[in-house]
């Protein structure tokens, strides 16, 4: 028999397991299960169950009838402390069935009597890998005799990397230790006396050198991994990113792109969800930008795409899912990290502490990071279109930003017993910003003037948002890949939003005229509920079910103040909107996935989830009734296929059908007036979009080079469009008003987009110190809005291209270099377009005292040349073209320490955690924080189909 054919599994017998030994009791005597193992010895007692897989039919009939009868029994195998007490561990009795003669229930085997006495000894190690010192989880352990080369005894390692081998009689062994995807390694011949408890220490397993050129592939692959579902982008060895944030990072992944305003958008769509370890956050809903700059870009482990997600996911996010994946400890011990940095526009300062010790963790993390001297300008030309002429406004300011981020959190863990975990953690994140306009200077040409009338306004805005998480978990395991989850998550974010503006004289341009202020207090908070299982269903299937329950509510208060001269107090403008909106939505979903690996290495996950949302929006001083909201229910399937082929290529065949319900910003109906020329109000009667979405990828290795290539098509209806139009609004003095036609955006669901595209991305290895990677993105968007009015209706297409590339050096003694750069191309928009823009960095970083400290130091942008980007926008009624200047020169000088010693010897942890996916968020992208194995995330292969995540 292959050695990898000899698979111990262990299960404590707990009350579940007992219900479970019942069963396999009662099928003995009525005679419909045969099975032992290939020593004649029936694999049960009393007090522990062991299954011994097998390639025979006698397997497969015990694990399908198992599987077939558990199912059914979940509800009841969930009242574990009933059962126990009902049916305690021990020895059996005159109430309960003895163990069945091994003669009667199986092939014959080996006359080795189980009664007897095998012997007192024990063999016990640790199985690590010997390119990562991680441990090697569920390795096979096999005891030989070195005469024959068969095996006598087996066991597994647990997920520790631990094994213990028990009752080992006197006498000469060899032990054998292999697992997929390692190289088997057969020890010396030792000698076992009687009593001995011999530890063989550490073993270190090798890649599989029938696997080597596989093996360096992913060596030089490491930069991006294909999954079923996703793509995975190892971020974790990006030099030039230490002292930023996340926006860094995300700029040099594939298929992403990031403006210079930091919003986020995926294959050109901003209609994405960004999750971060599984734990969805209230603070992105109202800006994606900035809840990005919260996360340090040295804590960041991986990024993944997730363009197909499953059912297991909400059925928000038309473009796909962002999984921003931190850094993680779970090992014995105590570390303190500790991260600062310094540079002429910004400065950080990060502690992460860790402690381990038995059952339980804690880790407590700190993270400030302060944004100055962020420069910039504007020039502004905007043209309406009246009936007795056009007006011309011309705007040009000065602009400079101030920020502040904090980010600092509170984990526990704690394993309950070796199957079930539980896990909690708090969250506080805040930001402040300050931006200002300095002599913002409007020059107005009516249909009737001769000569631009003037004026000036400095502007303040303040932007203060303080979130608080707080998420809980528990975990239960069965059996491998038998799992029930309960998670919960509370979550709130409060955010001040005013500007102040400071109207000037027309004569001097300094002395202060009058004053206006509006103030927008909002708040968005969540209370989650979900609760999933998945169950093997044979060696190759995997079944996942689950539901969740979602109540939200946002809520915005908002007022217009204006003052007579520098210090008069500031008075209610009664010419300017006032309310308050609550709106609530109440979402409650269901799915179903089914996962099924074959033998020919097809791995194919089908599913479907249903969420049903309830609506409900009140105005304080609206008078009447309320307006009443639809509710509605929207039906997502999702469909992965994918093959792996020779020489570790893969295909994949996608399609899934995602919604995308309208956020904070789209819905807020305050008027952000800053610009009185120029201003934009949300809108809170927008319905979600509906996107169908279809990708075809193949990834692999050609002559040494990693590929991973992929044609994709998008159809979105009911899309939320911006549309901008004209109105006539009252500009300054509210007791003396001066009427003027002003552009206006807001937001409606009359939009019709279809886009086609594809990505390439490439990584090779050109000698062993230099890695060269880099992508190219290209797709074409038609844009419509269907609306039947001819004065708004409009439509725009083009060809949109991006692209990155990157080069890193590694250098003996620790050092290394990396530079790279990337651009993207003009942007389509449905009435006009958004302006090309680049960036470049250039980075250096030493290791020192054993990889435990590092400095680096880091430049972008250094040419400090100013980044210009046009923007123009085209209707009927109006035209704008707008330039605006970034000077974002930096650089940037980052120290790190690492304090404390950890070891291996900890417990594999099973993240899960809550991730609300399903609304689309500020910044004219779709927000939340999501995570690592949750909902939808990794899944393991069934057993039958191979290891590995989907």
């Amino acid at each position: 028999m292959p050695i990898n054919a000899l698979q111990w599994r262990y299960f404590p017998l707990n009350a579940t397991n007992r219900l479970k030994s019942y069963i396999h009791r009662y099928l003995l005597r009525v005679r419909l299960l045969h099975f032992s193992d290939s020593l004649g010895r029936c694999c049960f007692d009393s007090s522990t169950v062991w299954q011994r897989s097998q390639t025979v039919s006698n397997a497969s009939q015990y694990r399908y009838t198992m599987n077939k009868l558990f199912i059914p029994l979940l509800l009841f195998s969930l009242s574990a402390p009933a059962l126990a007490q009902q049916f305690p561990a021990g020895r059996p009795d005159s109430t309960r069935a003895t163990r069945p003669d091994r003669n009667t229930i199986g092939t014959p085997g080996p006359a080795l009597s189980t009664d007897e006495p095998r012997g007192n000894s024990k063999i016990t190690g640790t199985l690590i890998d010997s390119t990562t010192n991680q441990p090697v989880q569920y390795a096979t352990v096999a005891l030989l005799n070195p005469q024959t080369g068969k095996p006598v005894d087996g066991t597994t390692a647990d997920d520790k990397g631990r094994f213990t081998m028990g009752k080992v009689a006197p006498g000469q062994y060899q032990l054998q230790y292999s697992f997929i995807g390692y190289k088997a390694l057969t020890g010396k011949t030792i000698t076992i006396q009687r009593g001995d408890d011999l530890n063989v220490g550490t073993i270190r397993l090798a890649p599989d050198v029938r696997t080597l050129t596989e093996v360096n592939v992913v060596g030089q692959a490491a930069l991006v991994e294909e999954k079923v579902d996703r793509l995975v982008f190892n971020a974790d060895k990006d030099i030039t990113a230490r002292g930023g944030d996340a926006t860094d990072i995300m700029r040099k992944v594939p298929m992403l792109s990031v403006d210079l305003d930091g919003n986020l958008s995926l294959r050109g769509s901003s209609n994405v969800r960004v999750l971060i370890n599984g734990k969805p956050s209230t603070v992105v809903a109202s800006s994606v930008a900035d809840a990005l700059k919260q996360i340090p870009a040295d804590q960041i482990k991986t990024v993944e795409v997730i363009t197909s997600p499953s059912a297991r996911y909400d059925a928000e996010g038309s473009a796909g899912i962002i999984n921003i994946v931190t850094k993680k400890n779970t090992l014995q011990g105590a570390t303190l990290n500790v991260d600062a940095g310094g540079g002429n526009r910004g400065s950080n300062l990060g502690l992460n502490g860790n402690y381990r010790t038995g059952k339980m963790g804690f880790s407590l993390s700190g993270f400030g990071r302060a944004e100055y001297n962020v420069r910039g300008s504007f020039n502004n030309v905007q043209t309406t279109i009246g009936t007795q002429g056009n007006t011309i406004v011309t705007q040009s300011a000065n602009t400079l930003t101030q920020r502040m981020f904090g980010n600092y959190q509170l984990g526990w863990d704690y394993d309950i017993d070796k199957n079930t975990s539980l896990t909690a953690s708090i969250r506080y994140g805040a930001r402040n910003g300050l931006s200002s306009q300095n002599n913002l200077l409007t020059q107005t040409l009516g249909p009737t003037d001769f000569f631009p009338r003037l004026n000036s306004r400095n502007v303040d805005t303040k932007d203060l948002s303080g979130t608080i998480d707080a998420n809980v978990a528990y975990i239960r395991t069965y059996q491998p890949q038998q799992e029930l989850s309960v998670l919960g998550l509370f979550s709130r974010n409060n955010r001040t939003n005013n500007f102040t503006a400071d109207l000037l004289s027309n004569v001097d341009f300094e002395t202060i005229t009058a004053r206006q202020r509006n103030n927008n207090v909002s708040y968005n908070q969540e209370s989650t509920l979900q609760i999933d299982y998945q169950t093997p269903m044979g060696k190759n299937q995997l079944l996942e079910f689950g539901g969740k329950g979602i109540l939200r509510e946002v809520n915005s208060d908002y007022q217009y103040y204006y003052a007579d001269g520098p210090s008069a107090p500031f008075l209610l403008d009664v010419t300017r909107p006032a309310n308050t909106l609550n709106y609530n939505q109440n979402i409650a979903a269901t799915y179903l996935s089914y996962t099924l690996t074959t033998k020919n290495k097809y791995t194919i996950k089908a599913g479907a989830r249903y969420e049903y949302t309830f609506l409900d929006a009140r105005f304080s001083n609206e008078s009447g009734e309320n307006p009443t909201l639809p509710n509605y229910g929207n039906l997502v399937p999702s469909l992965n296929i994918s093959k792996s082929l020779k020489g570790g290529k893969t295909i994949k065949l996608a399609y899934n059908r995602r919604l995308q319900r309208p956020g904070i910003q789209f819905l807020n109906p305050n008027v952000n007036a800053a610009n009185p020329t120029n201003i934009s109000v949300g809108n809170p009667y927008l319905s979600p979009e509906l996107t169908d979405n279809l990708e075809f990828s193949a990834s692999g290795n050609v002559k040494g080079v990693y590929l991973n290539a992929s044609v994709f098509a998008r159809r979105t209806n009911n899309e939320i469009t911006s549309i901008r139009d004209t109105i006539t609004q009252s500009l300054g003095d509210p007791t003396n008003p001066v009427l003027q036609r002003v552009i206006r955006t807001s937001y409606q669901n009359v939009g019709l987009q279809n886009t086609y595209g594809m990505n390439l991305f490439a990584n090779v290895s050109l000698f062993s110190r230099w890695q060269l990677n880099g992508s190219v993105d290209a797709y074409h968007v038609t844009l419509t809005n269907n609306n039947p009015n001819p004065i708004y209706n409009a439509s725009n297409s083009g060809w949109v291209l991006a692209g990155r590339l990157f080069s890193t050096v590694t250098l003996p003694n620790g050092w290394a270099i990396q530079a790279g750069g990337g651009m993207r191309g003009r942007q389509v928009q449905l009435q006009g377009y958004q302006g090309t823009f680049a960036f470049y960095n250039l980075g250096i970083k030493k290791d020192f005292a054993e990889k435990r400290g590092s400095i680096g130091l880091a430049a972008e942008n250094f040419l400090n040349h100013p980044f210009t980007v046009r923007s123009e926008v085209s209707s009927p009624i109006l035209s704008q073209s707008s330039v605006t200047s970034f000077y974002n020169a930096g650089v940037r000088l980052n120290i790190s320490y690492r304090f404390g010693k950890m070891s291996f010897d900890s417990p594999k942890r099973r993240n899960r955690s809550v991730n609300n996916d399903d609304v689309k968020g500020g910044d004219g992208g779709d927000a939340g924080n999501g995570g690592n194995d949750n909902g939808g995330g990794r899944q393991s292969a069934p057993s039958g189909g191979g290891r590995g995540r989907q």
